[in-house]
């Protein structure tokens, strides 16, 4: 009667190394990316088995190419032989030393793969209990003042916790979009809680990079650009301090995320585009690539490299959580905003009814008026004038009771072009006298204002013409985000 077939070498090493890790064959398989039952195929000889493909599930599995190795050595003396010559030989004394030292290094390395797990679980475990303890501790703070909240770090040793440092640091990120001197005093916060932080000096220097880069976040809002690269280079030159063994669970992206946003701001866009692809590259599974790829998008759209802008908001689509409405909004808005440029106007008009919808779930009465601004210059694009100029009309009220005078100048310059392909001059002038708030709002520069002026004496004398107002919208669009451009109508 034949004996058991047994599999070839690297099947039974697979066998072994999986088994050893405690995966069925169903993880492993999926672990790799590879069809049902290839891995039991494998392992069976039903289909042949290469050594580099061997060493790569290995290295999903945790081990190195020593341990393929140490193990075929140790499998070639536990193999039946096939067929057997006669009565088998017992393996000699160097043999069996060499058995002995395979195996005591196929135990080794098992330990080592071993502790080199638990280390990463009990240190992954230490770090969400340690975030977990953060949230409530920054409950605690909240309600004080800033000074308080100062004395209380120095006075408490829980209060001295890295992660409480990375909490408050990102109630700064979030501060930042509406108030930049509540985003600084957090962030000098984070910094004073770092500079009592537990732990050794380089983990502190690592703590204080991280808190300085939210510093310089928090001038960039304010418009301290100067400040902001000043506390970027403090950043890097402590982030940098730390050594590789002490660097702990902060990640990098956030800080090229943010120094990104400085760039732009600065209008130095090929140095943000490349920051936002480092970030991109370290971010991991952290879940953050829909909103960095979302500033890649909008950095393109400054440049004005809109196929570019439509590529990565199509590759941020398969990363934005369709459970946070306030990014996908964005997504869809910027996507619409893009597709015009491209005169794809519809294409744009498909995304309406989902941006419609969205804007209503957020419940923020400026989000909708952002989207009937959307369907106005659909409209617009479709060669559907009444409908473009109820909807832009209605934005330009809206935009203008608000005080939201960049807005209100845009689209009241976007109406002016309709009323002029109408022939309705007096329309116009009637627009152009209105726009009057607009030059003495805050947030409008002064090159915006001398363009406005421009046209609204073009209006003033029966002079405008719509592609005047073309001109002034495309220079509006392009000058909000580089005060410096200057109008050459």
């Amino acid at each position: 009667m034949p004996g058991r077939r047994i599999p070839a070498p690297l099947s039974l090493v697979l066998t072994t190394l999986r088994s050893s890790k405690g995966w069925n064959q169903k993880d492993l398989g999926q672990a790799a990316g590879l069809p049902h039952g290839f891995v039991s195929d494998y392992e069976v000889g039903r289909r042949p088995l290469t050594r580099p493909k061997l060493e790569e599930l290995a290295a999903l599995l945790g081990y190195p190419p020593e341990a393929i190795d140490i193990l075929l050595f140790a499998i070639q003396f536990l193999r039946e032989p096939d067929p057997p010559p006669g009565r088998p030989l017992s393996p000699t004394r160097a043999e069996m030393e060499q058995i002995e030292w395979s195996l005591a290094r196929a135990v080794r390395l098992s330990a080592d793969v071993g502790r080199e797990e638990l280390v990463r679980g009990f240190r992954e475990t230490g770090i969400r209990e340690d975030r977990a303890r953060a949230e409530e501790l920054w409950e605690i703070l909240k309600p004080h003042t800033s000074a308080d909240r100062r004395g209380l770090v120095e006075r408490s040793l829980e209060l001295r916790s890295w992660a409480l440092c990375e909490k408050v640091c990102a109630e700064s990120a979030k501060a930042a979009a509406a108030d930049a001197n509540r985003a600084l005093d957090l962030a000098n916060l984070a910094l004073h809680i770092a500079n009592h932080a537990r732990g050794p000096e380089g983990w502190r220097f690592r703590l204080q990079g991280y808190a300085w880069a939210f510093i310089a976040n928090a001038r960039r809002v304010a418009s301290d650009l100067p400040g902001a690269d000043q506390a970027f280079g403090k950043a890097w030159e402590l982030w940098k301090a730390c050594p590789t063994e002490e660097q702990g669970p902060l990640p990098e992206w956030r800080l090229l995320d943010l120094e990104a946003s400085l760039r732009r701001a600065q209008r130095r866009l090929p140095e943000a585009l490349e920051l936002i692809d480092r970030a991109l590259a370290c971010c991991g599974l952290e879940g953050m690539q829909g909103r960095i790829l979302l500033k890649k998008a909008s950095t393109l759209e400054q440049i004005g490299d809109f196929e570019r802008a439509i590529e990565a908001l199509n590759e941020a689509n398969s990363f934005v959580d369709r459970r946070e409405p306030r990014l996908l909004f964005a997504l869809r808005f910027i996507s619409a905003v893009n597709l015009l440029y491209l005169n794809r106007h519809v294409d744009a008009e498909a995304l309406l009814p989902e941006i419609r919808t969205l804007a209503l779930q957020l419940g923020n009465e400026l989000d909708s008026i952002r989207a009937l601004w959307l369907e106005g210059r659909v409209a617009v694009g479709l060669n559907r004038k009444p409908e473009a100029i109820s909807a832009l009309s209605r934005v330009r009220m809206e935009f203008t009771t608000r005080g939201l005078a960049y807005d209100a100048a845009l689209s009241t310059l976007e109406l002016s072009v309709l009323y002029l392909e109408e022939g309705r001059m007096a329309k116009v002038r009637e627009l152009a006298r209105q726009m009057a708030p607009i030059f003495q709002a805050q947030g409008v520069h002064r090159e915006a204002i001398a363009a406005l002026k421009v046209f609204r004496n073009a209006a003033e004398q029966e002079e405008a013409t719509a592609e005047l107002a073309r001109q002034v919208v495309d220079y509006l669009c392009r000058a909000r985000h580089d005060p410096g451009l200057k109008f050459q109508g």
